[in-house]
């Protein structure tokens, strides 16, 4: 397909250079920011215009203006600047993603699978140099060059593909940690192997200092703050909630980038310390715009570096050493990932995923050089050769991906199943077992509850979202499923299943926000059913307009309709409908609510009997009925999740709930004691 208006976007590229050029009136970092804007957006779009990765399509738009084609950017410091920025944020959102408890599972594959990876990687090269006459010392700097994979390239195309949680993904991920840490000996490593200076004490201190640092901020992580997220969410402001997740994220990297650590090493720490606080998916919807914005800088940034000229004038050689550092790189993540106990092709997919040379390398060159060491001792020409062979295994990476998923999916055809190391265990979506056809109940206040009571007693599934702290607590004080977040984010909606969701009902009072929320909605899932809460008449056809199917008034008559109606959707007749939301607004003795099991003990695997419950109305209030029938007292209660009968625990005298358990066969009891939400199957003797 022709495309004319291709040459005349690179012309107005190459005049818009021009005339930055002879500007003077503008701040120099203000005409080379724009021009970094330009170039991104302009290839954005073409790359999505033509099929094109947006990864790749960077990297080309940094060859296009960089020095050797267009010339548009003039001063790479401040896209070299911008480009750290956006890896410092990369790994923060990365971070996000991965609790201590996740990193702990895969342990083994950070020390062991990431020693070897490294330890192999550095011993090949070095051997291979040395058989080519190269020296020791330039053979191990070369190694360690070659060892390093790029972190935000990967992470990015896992994180794009939904691949992040995937055991491909979390094999490369426990690799390119240990890669990261590595950094911290190779960059002390240099000065010895160019024989200027520094000894192994020196090493040994700095090492201790990360560690110590590093232990520092873990130890935040679980005791300071989720405090201060819980703090800061209660001011309900997002200028200040956003302002705080971003000074969480430089300060913790600057800290340990004190003690020799990688900024991007010390951001993704920062993830940690927002992931065990309950609002790390809302900092990570709030980060996100920004990292987006300047990961592009750092993809450009990359491509700036390649020199068109030598790759025309060496292109056989570059060639040669491509296919040499993808053997070495392919071949030792393999036999890393498979010493853990990974089937061959998870093994084989994430050599290839981890095939190309990483950022970090471009570092450790600069200070290599500065010492007298050039890859492979070949001087300058040996820097270009690297820097060449580095940008294009870069753009190659999303075909290597690729064709690494086909082996992967062609070797599981054709092998039957096998036990995967307990390093390897796959995690599921962020809140458990993803849902399918249930409803999202955005807001969580007066108009909401009564929606939360009638799903209950229909047994429909639903997640409550909401950015309210108080509201969070007082769903999950009666078992109900809560994501905190601003569901007006596109990235909160998807977290919670808005492709897979049947219903939404946005029952925020604030009408500019309800139609922020319709609209983003509709536009993920164009057959979802939404009701949207209306503040007045006024509001309705805003709403209507914006995509909702029905208005939901505050009065009680208005709920009822609502709810009568979103009952119908999921499959209830007129008459059940209509009964269920009446029950919702009956007087009740004692007015006791319903509760159920969380999602996450709904799809915990240390259970196989939760299938058996539901929600359930406690048959008594506060009391052991057996007990006080006998005069007795308890200690604690419990309910059965079958039947609502309520029971003392076994600290009790009685011991009612495993009688119970022991004369029915219900195996799960759930604790009745304010703010305990903990469950136990007494068939398979687990907590959940």
């Amino acid at each position: 397909m022709r495309r004319p208006w291709l040459p005349l976007a690179i012309t107005l590229l190459a005049l818009l250079g021009g005339s930055a050029r002879a500007a003077g009136d503008a701040p120099a970092f203000f005409t080379q920011l724009a021009l970094l804007l330009v170039v991104s957006a302009g290839v954005a779009y073409v790359c999505q215009r033509i099929g094109l990765l947006p990864i790749v399509g960077f990297l080309l738009a940094g060859v296009l203006a960089g020095p050797g084609a267009l010339g548009l950017v003039s001063d790479p410091e401040l896209i070299d600047s911008a480009a750290e920025v956006g890896v410092v944020l990369l790994l923060f959102t990365i971070g996000i993603e991965f609790s201590l408890e996740k990193l702990a599972r895969i342990q083994r594959l950070i020390f062991v699978g990431g020693g070897l990876q490294v330890g192999l990687s550095v011993a090949l090269v070095a051997l291979l140099a040395l058989a080519f006459g190269v020296r020791l010392p330039e053979g191990i700097f070369t190694g360690c060059l070659i060892a390093l994979s790029s972190t935000a390239v990967v992470m990015k195309l896992l994180a794009d593909r939904a691949r992040t949680r995937s055991a491909t993904g979390q094999a490369a991920l426990g690799i390119l940690i240990f890669q990261d840490l590595a950094v911290v000996v190779m960059v002390l490593l240099i000065p010895l192997l160019g024989g200027q200076g520094g000894s192994p004490l020196d090493l040994v201190w700095a090492l201790g200092k990360a560690a110590l640092l590093v232990t520092g901020v873990l130890l935040v992580a679980r005791r300071v703050m989720p405090r201060l997220l819980e703090a800061v969410a209660r001011t309900c402001s997002q200028e200040v909630f956003l302002l705080t997740v971003v000074a969480v994220c430089f300060g913790t990297a600057y800290l340990t980038s004190l003690a020799g650590v990688s900024l991007s090493l010390g951001a993704f720490l920062a993830g940690l310390l927002v992931s065990e606080s309950r609002f790390g998916r809302q900092a990570l919807s709030e980060i996100m715009p920004l990292q987006i914005l300047f990961s592009a800088a750092f993809f450009v940034s990359v491509g700036l570096l390649l020199d068109l000229g030598y790759l025309a004038r060496n292109l056989p050689l570059v060639l040669g050493f491509i296919a040499a550092v993808l053997a070495v790189k392919g071949l030792t993540g393999t036999l890393a990932v498979r010493w853990l106990g990974y089937p061959v092709g998870i093994s084989a997919a994430t050599g290839l995923l981890l095939a190309q040379i990483g950022e970090f390398s471009f570092v450790l060159e600069r200070a290599g050089r500065e010492v007298g060491l050039s890859p492979l001792g070949l001087g300058a020409g040996g820097t270009q050769a690297f820097v060449a062979v580095t940008v294009l295994l870069l753009a190659l990476t999303p075909l290597l991906a690729g064709a690494g998923e086909r082996l992967e999916a062609a070797r599981a055809r054709s092998e039957p199943p096998r036990p995967v190391a307990p390093a390897a265990a796959q995690e599921g979506t962020h809140g458990g077992a993803e849902l399918e056809g249930h409803v999202l109940i955005a807001g969580y206040g007066h108009n909401a509850t009564h929606i939360a009571s009638g799903l209950d007693l229909a047994g429909v599934r639903y997640r409550v979202l909401t950015l309210s702290p108080g509201g969070a607590q007082e769903a999950e004080a009666l078992g109900r499923p809560v994501l905190r977040g601003d569901y007006t984010r596109n990235l909160i909606l998807e977290e919670a299943g808005i492709v897979r969701a049947r219903s939404l009902v946005v029952a925020d009072d604030e009408p500019e926000t309800a139609a922020r929320t319709v609209l983003s909605a509709r536009l993920l899932n164009k057959d979802l059913f939404i009701v949207a809460r209306i503040a007045g008449e006024e509001h309705a056809d805003a709403l209507l307009r914006a995509g909702a199917d029905a208005a939901l008034s505050a009065e009680r008559a208005g709920t009822l309709a609502a709810l009568t109606e979103l009952l119908r959707h999921h499959g209830l007749s007129d008459p059940e409908a209509a009964r269920t939301a009446a029950q919702v607004f009956a007087p009740r003795e004692s007015q006791r609510a319903r509760i159920r099991l969380t999602e996450e003990q709904l799809a915990s695997e240390r259970c196989n009997h939760t299938a058996v419950t539901r929600a359930v109305l406690p048959e008594a209030d506060g009391v052991c009925p057996e007990c006080v029938a006998l005069g007795d007292t308890w200690v604690h209660l419990r309910v059965c999740m079958t039947c609502g009968h309520v029971g003392c625990c076994d600290s009790s005298k009685n011991r009612h709930a495993s009688a119970h358990f022991h004369a029915s066969g219900h195996p799960v009891m759930r604790s009745l004691e304010p703010g305990e939400h903990w469950a136990w199957c007494y068939i398979d003797q687990q907590e959940l």
